[in-house]
């Protein structure tokens, strides 16, 4: 069993950078591909980048190549998404995600935190 607790999340302006942690507890952390995902106000959740166990692959999606990076700490047993140049288009609920499979995607999640609100205006 994993438990999830994502931080970070807030209201900020357009081009601001943030950073969104996911603290992660339980055993056998880094046998666990992580990742995040996201939900807009009416939209369905999508994915936004995964990294695997020992985090030396990561995949984004297309949407958020070059401003969003994914890295983890096995040590700490944490999760983060680094957020630049932010756009009121990413203006969702962020979920950190855990899986037994790379890359993650939505069918083969095995833990979801409760997510965190990002808000950016322009």
């Amino acid at each position: 069993q994993v438990q999830l607790v994502e931080s970070g999340g807030g209201s900020v302006q357009s081009g601001v950078s943030l950073r969104l942690s996911c603290a992660a507890s339980g055993r056998s952390f880094s046998s666990y591909v992580m990742g995040w995902f996201r939900q807009a106000p009416g939209k369905e959740r999508e994915f936004v980048a995964t990294i695997s166990n020992g985090g030396a692959r990561t995949t984004y999606a297309d949407s958020v190549k070059g401003r969003l990076f994914i890295s983890r700490d096995n040590a700490k047993n944490m999760v983060y998404l680094q957020m630049n140049s932010l756009k009121p288009e990413d203006t969702a609920v962020y979920y950190c995600a855990a899986s037994y499979q790379y890359p993650l995607r939505i069918g083969n999640i095995a833990y979801w935190g409760k997510g965190t609100l990002v808000t950016v205006s322009s």
